[in-house]
């Protein structure tokens, strides 16, 4: 049996990474989705595709995930919701289940067919990527958040400096409204 998980991984956490090792428990080979591949270098996005599979691949291999039963796909936005879906099964290969706890994806997969399996959340009140990119901005401690050779990947392409910029731009265009 395939299966899809779903997420930004604007960065991995620890939460995603029990997401993967939950998924591999049900499936024999996991489609990790990199959504918003497209979108980089913004608050919510700070990493590129490239970089958040780099995140991804140093993760699972130093934990001793096998690769020969996973695999990474970046996944383009759509601008029609309802495509989106379409879009994913015409970039990845076939899959049974989707593994996804957020209700608006729940419910997109669930109108074309598809089987959606919820993840037991981690620590879901500071696993989050919204909760580590604040932690960056604010330099507070994040390398807690985030498996080691996530941190490696931050520090590699200077993604804390990229964080810290995207936050001040950010917090500096809603001053002016």
């Amino acid at each position: 049996m395939h299966g899809l998980l779903i997420g930004r991984f604007q960065p991995l956490h620890l939460g995603h990474l029990s997401a993967v090792e939950y998924a591999l428990k049900s499936v024999d080979k996991l489609w990790i989705v990199v959504g918003s591949a497209d979108k980089s270098h913004e608050y919510r996005n700070p990493f590129t595709a490239g970089e958040r599979i780099d995140m991804i691949k140093s993760t699972l291999d130093a934990y001793g995930i096998d690769a020969k039963r996973w695999h990474a796909i970046p996944v383009y936005d759509a601008s029609i919701h309802y495509l989106w879906v379409m879009q994913v099964n015409m970039q990845v290969p076939h899959y049974d289940i989707v593994f996804t706890n957020e209700p608006f994806t729940q419910l997109l997969f669930k109108e074309h067919g598809k089987s959606v399996m919820e993840v037991p959340l981690l620590n879901r009140s500071i696993l989050s990527g919204t909760e580590v990119r604040a932690r960056i901005a604010e330099d507070r401690d994040w390398g807690s958040l985030v498996p080691e050779h996530v941190a490696r990947v931050i520090d590699r392409v200077k993604g804390v400096e990229r964080i810290r910029v995207l936050y001040r731009l950010h917090t500096d265009k809603h001053a002016m409204h």
